[in-house]
């Protein structure tokens, strides 16, 4: 039998990114223990569509300024395309590709009817007038037009991205077809078809998943310090949602600086401070921290929420917590989700842990579709209801398979989009 390492040179991935590469090496460890069709394995493995186009817009000082983006369709065995559109100087093609990948897994374990897609442009948000992010935006949307559509590929936000920029896309895709098409973005203002609760759901998802665990050690959150790294969407509710239900928060970070406190941060304090100037420097009464040294603080739970690849096999070894929660896509490396895991720490996987975002993008969706929209409350039980029966599930597996979660939600996903790949066939 090939090795992973020969099978990644053979099939050309050793000179795709890092990310890529982790991508493959988690689908690959996964695949080859299931006795499954090895014939498939290509298909799983390799996305169906990648697309890149090119955005000039004019800019604010009348220059013209050519953006490159990305829209990347993994898997639709299961139903539409589904995952969420980044700016960010860091996006390249390989970083889509793997995203698009974890999305078909992510929607898959949580049963969601739909495949994995992911979308992005090379730029700088915080770099950009609202008028050049806008007609960026708006540029983007209409190269993308033929590929995207509430029955076949539907974006949402992801770094970088907000409410507004769906709006926009919502706004573009609805004047070029000339209807009101809700179901083609997710994430969109409530007031243009949007769902409550969905600013939050990703937070929210995984405060359901890490009390849901908890719950199988005979814990619960008011037992536990936290330290969560990143504060954009994703830390700050998880952070806010956790610390409401009795948790410690002991460290908080963001791209340049970070926060930690023993006794535990005023997280709306430290909310308003960040959005007021902008940064954690100099919030009073916390000792400063940076991203890398909040991973390696003293705490019980770990819940890396910023960006891919920040846990590495150089970082495993100084991580103290017995937890870790990944609110982030892919922010542990393969080589450090082994440490971790001869360590005795446990790792609650991103496409567990934060496919709250896109289970409530589903109900939003679903919502769009039908145009009757529903109360906060049902959106927060119908989400809660989701991700504890798919923990449930996992935890299942990991017990009867006596592995780690990560490969149990793995065995899950790839399954499920194998099965409805082997039963669809090939055509022609």
């Amino acid at each position: 039998m090939m090795s992973t390492t020969d099978r990644l040179t053979a099939t050309g991935l050793n000179k795709h990114s890092k990310f890529w590469q982790n991508a493959h090496l988690y689908f690959d460890r996964v695949y080859q223990t299931m006795n499954l069709d090895p014939t498939w394995r290509a298909v799983l493995a390799t996305p169906k569509r990648v697309v890149t186009v090119s955005c000039p817009i004019k800019m604010d000082d009348g220059k013209l300024q050519v953006f490159t983006g990305y829209r990347v369709q993994h898997n639709n065995a299961r139903g539409p395309f589904k995952g969420g559109l980044r700016y960010d100087p860091a996006v390249n093609q390989d970083e889509v590709m793997a995203l698009a990948m974890l999305q078909t897994w992510k929607n898959a374990l949580v049963d969601l009817p739909y495949g994995g897609a992911k979308g992005g442009i090379v730029c700088d948000p915080r770099k950009l007038s609202m008028g050049e992010k806008e007609r960026l935006t708006r540029r983007f949307t209409s190269e993308i037009m033929p590929v995207i559509g509430p029955q076949h590929d539907i974006p949402a936000p992801d770094a970088g991205t907000d409410a507004q920029i769906m709006a926009w896309v919502l706004d573009t895709y609805s004047v070029m077809v000339g209807y009101q098409a809700l179901g083609v973005v997710t994430g969109k203002p409530v007031t243009l078809g949007g769902s409550v609760g969905r600013e939050e759901a990703t937070g929210r998802g995984l405060m359901n998943i890490l009390r849901k665990f908890l719950a199988t050690q005979n814990k619960s959150l008011t037992d536990v310090r936290i330290a969560v790294q990143g504060f954009g969407n994703v830390g700050f509710h998880a952070a806010r949602l956790l610390a409401e239900r009795g948790a410690t928060i002991v460290g908080i970070s963001e791209r340049v600086s970070g926060l930690y406190h023993e006794g535990g941060l005023d997280i709306d304090a430290v909310g308003v401070y960040y959005r007021e100037n902008g940064t954690l420097t100099d919030f009073p009464n916390a000792d400063a921290m940076s991203n890398e040294e909040l991973l390696a603080c003293d705490c019980d739970v770990l819940v890396p929420a910023a960006m891919e690849n920040t846990l590495t096999e150089e970082v495993a070894p100084h991580v103290k917590a017995r937890i870790v929660c990944e609110g982030a896509n892919g922010p542990t490396t393969p080589e450090a989700d082994e440490i971790l895991r001869d360590n005795g720490i446990t790792v609650l996987p991103d496409i567990l842990a934060n496919a709250g975002g896109v289970t409530v993008s589903y109900f939003e969706w679903v919502q769009g579709l039908e145009n009757y929209f529903w109360d906060k409350k049902r959106v927060q039980d119908e989400l809660q209801r989701v991700m504890e029966k798919a923990f449930d599930e996992v935890n299942a597996k990991a017990d009867s398979a006596d592995c780690d979660y990560r490969t149990a939600a793995y065995a899950i996903a790839i399954g499920r989009v194998a099965e409805a790949s082997r039963l669809k066939g090939l055509y022609p």
